[in-house]
């Protein structure tokens, strides 16, 4: 039992410390939040994003949702049937491995997904200790389209602890991040 303990308080630590020390929260959007009618695309242009920073997606409850994404997936605006949305208007996620991430809102509005009328954004990640590129590299025509690149969706999860009975996975990630928040 001391064993599960420990090993949850080192994942605790193993993600805590790089925000303690150095990482940036991004408030996706700033004022605006995850919203309708925002251009993600510019908020994300000359930002720097690293392993160990967060991102946080605020929005009123009900309205919007947060799925990460595959590139395809981005393109297309689809919404994997096994994905898990974050609803809990105030998520928080870990930028936890290098490379492109991809985030959309797939809160149907009836005449499409809120994805569809602009709702998303694409990050790239940097290890903590790489230089990012400058901005005209970044828009280097040569460089791959994010829209093909692959990547583990699951990668930025945070892991959680041992699952508390009755609790689902999605409620342990939640519980974690907030844990990390306060």
């Amino acid at each position: 039992m001391a064993c599960k303990s420990t090993t949850a308080l080192l994942a605790i630590f193993a993600f805590a410390i790089p925000t303690l020390i150095g990482a940036t929260e991004h408030i996706v959007g700033d004022d605006n939040g995850w919203t309708l009618g925002f251009n993600y695309t510019a908020w994300a242009q000359g930002k720097e994003f690293r392993v160990g920073d967060t991102l946080v997606f605020n929005y009123p409850i009900g309205d919007h949702n947060v799925i990460k994404v595959t590139g395809p997936d981005f393109k297309s605006c689809s919404v994997p049937s096994t994905a898990e949305p974050l609803t809990t208007g105030n998520d928080v996620i870990i930028l936890a491995t290098a490379g492109r991430k991809w985030y959309i809102c797939g809160v149907d509005s009836g005449e499409g997904t809120h994805c569809d009328a602009g709702q998303k954004l694409v990050i790239t990640v940097f290890d903590a200790e790489v230089e990012a590129p400058s901005p005209a590299m970044a828009s280097d025509a040569s460089a791959p389209s994010p829209a093909v690149m692959d990547i583990d969706v699951e990668a930025d999860l945070v892991p959680s602890p041992a699952p508390i009975s009755g609790e689902t996975p999605n409620e342990q990630y939640y519980f974690f991040n907030r844990f990390l928040k306060v």
